[in-house]
């Protein structure tokens, strides 16, 4: 696996799509971040960590509404062949505010919304919708 990203919301995408309940994704602290980031969101339900050690791996369980999945989409916006930063200026909302993206900063791993209130920009790693 070169993008543990990409396979991340990867997963979650091919799991909500097919109605799964939740999803095991490999630990790594970036993902158990991403996966908070989305618990706060309404889009996951919960997180949990299982395993020790090495064998560590995250258990995500899908949010779903009336409507079926809260996770209509996810798209990667920055890849590992082109990384794609932008300024506190560039960050524009998604989906005329009903989608998120998710950005890597200098103060973590944050929505949107929160890099423009904390006047911060980064590398933007996928939205959600």
């Amino acid at each position: 696996m070169t993008d543990p990203i990409s396979d991340f919301i990867t997963r979650i995408r091919n799991a909500s799509a097919v109605g799964k309940d939740a999803v095991v994704v490999p630990y790594s602290r970036i993902k158990e971040e991403m996966a908070n980031l989305l618990v706060k969101e309404g889009y996951v339900k919960a997180v949990a960590k299982k395993g020790k050690k090495v064998n560590k791996s995250l258990e995500i369980a899908l949010a779903y509404d009336e409507f079926g999945p809260r996770v209509k989409g996810i798209e990667r916006i920055s890849k590992l062949s082109k990384r794609i930063y932008k300024g506190v200026r560039d960050i524009k909302t998604f989906k005329q505010g009903h989608g998120v993206v998710v950005l890597t900063t200098s103060k973590g791993i944050m929505t949107d919304s929160d890099a423009r209130k904390q006047k911060v920009g980064g590398e933007i790693l996928f939205q959600i919708w």
